[in-house]
């Protein structure tokens, strides 16, 4: 399957050495020790089927599912490649898992987790960006830094494969100066300047403002985007087109209040970017379901030797 130029992208600039290190990670927190489990299944060589169960799903997380199963020596031959939508029927054959039925079952939670997380995360993007394609708007729907501890990368990459804007992916990379930063440094003039010393040229500056006025004193003090926090639809494209007619290369975020239903009303030609929490916090997951199949010929996996008789 040939997959969309912008998906084949996201999923190679995903570090290799990302990847092992999360699987791995994910695998020893789920098995820390001995696996009991494994004894009455043994290493026979068995296929396990990966199927959606959830209608209208877009898929995302198959480098990560992949990385998993590599690592306990489990092979993986998708059908779906990334960023397909799954259609409507409530049962769709995804992928085909093989390898030793410890190790298919070893790797089987971890990797569907990732899978289920990373589809719905992909799925909801998906949605989002259509309405606002439907609604004829150019701007970026954007995702947060509310992400989920020590899953920020499987989280920003399904952003990606469902065609959202990832918004900064931390503290190191875009600033944004928030309230609490204004407050503690006096004005938003001297949080700019101050910080502007320090990231140079190589880092955009944006800031959380709650009015016209704030906004202004950003874009005066150099910020290159102001993000207009919890304002009404119409109090917002009041502001944004102020600012652009002001600031015309300035870049305006409406943030704060934003959901799937709502998201319509703040779509409008003076607001470049709109960014909603809901893509990670509260976002509903996909049901995926491994199956293993059973062996044309069964034979048990652990016998206990006889002890030997004496003379």
């Amino acid at each position: 399957m040939v997959l969309p130029h912008q998906h084949v992208v996201a999923a190679h600039a995903i570090p290799p050495h990302a990847l092992t290190q999360l699987a791995r990670d994910w695998l020893a927190e789920d098995t820390p020790n001995f696996d009991p489990a494994g004894v009455c299944v043994g290493s026979e060589e068995l296929e396990a089927r990966l199927f959606c169960k959830t209608p209208n799903s877009v898929l995302a997380g198959g480098p990560f599912f992949t990385a998993v199963f590599t690592e306990v020596g489990c092979s993986v031959n998708w059908l779906y490649g990334e960023a397909a939508d799954l259609g409507p029927d409530g049962f769709t054959l995804v992928a085909e898992v093989r390898g030793p039925a410890r190790c298919l079952l070893l790797g089987e939670r971890p990797a569907l987790n990732c899978l289920a997380r990373a589809s719905g995360i992909a799925t909801r993007c998906s949605e989002l960006q259509r309405m606002a394609a439907n609604a004829g708007w150019h701007g970026e729907v954007a995702g947060t830094r509310k992400t989920t501890p020590g899953f920020r990368l499987v989280e920003k990459y399904a952003m990606l494969v469902g065609g959202a804007s990832m918004h900064r992916q931390d503290l190191s990379g875009m600033v944004m100066l928030k309230d609490n930063h204004v407050w503690a440094s006096g004005s938003i003039t001297r949080a700019v300047q101050a910080t502007r010393s320090v990231c140079g040229f190589s880092s955009k500056i944006e800031v959380e403002c709650g009015s016209t006025e704030e906004a202004s004193e950003a874009a005066r003090a150099g910020a290159d985007i102001v993000m207009l926090d919890n304002l009404k639809p119409q109090e917002l494209h009041a502001s944004a087109r102020v600012l652009k007619e002001e600031f015309p290369a300035l870049l305006v975020e409406a943030s704060g209040g934003v959901t799937p239903e709502n998201l319509a009303q703040y779509f409008g030609p003076h607001v470049d970017i709109i960014s909603l929490g809901c893509v990670t916090q509260g976002c509903p997951v996909v049901d995926f379901s491994l199956k293993v199949q059973k062996p044309l010929h069964p034979s048990a996996s652990f016998t206990e030797d006889k002890p030997e008789t004496q003379d």
